[in-house]
């Protein structure tokens, strides 16, 4: 079948292929575990790394977090506004 509308179709895995070679997408997929009132897991942190957590221990990660699982402090700060800000000054 032929559709000028579709350029290509690939199947999709953990890492998703972008057209510019600077920018990264990925699929994630995490069933988390019950919650404290911190907003964190329930369930011990012992033996991760918190900060650097990508390994599916117990079906889920805490990726750059220490307390709340997900990206609340990414170490790439440096955004394009941050940026221009220190170049001006």
């Amino acid at each position: 079948m032929y559709n000028k509308l579709i350029i290509n179709i690939k199947p999709l895995g953990f890492v998703w292929e972008t057209s510019d070679p600077f920018l990264f997408c990925v699929h994630h997929l995490d069933n988390f575990p019950a919650g404290n009132d911190q907003l964190g897991p329930a369930a011990s942190l012992e033996g991760r790394p918190l900060g650097q957590d990508f390994t599916t221990n117990d079906g889920w990660r805490m990726y750059h977090g220490e307390t709340v699982p997900g990206f609340p402090a990414h170490p790439h700060n440096n955004t394009p506004s941050k940026l221009v800000k220190t170049m001006i000054r």
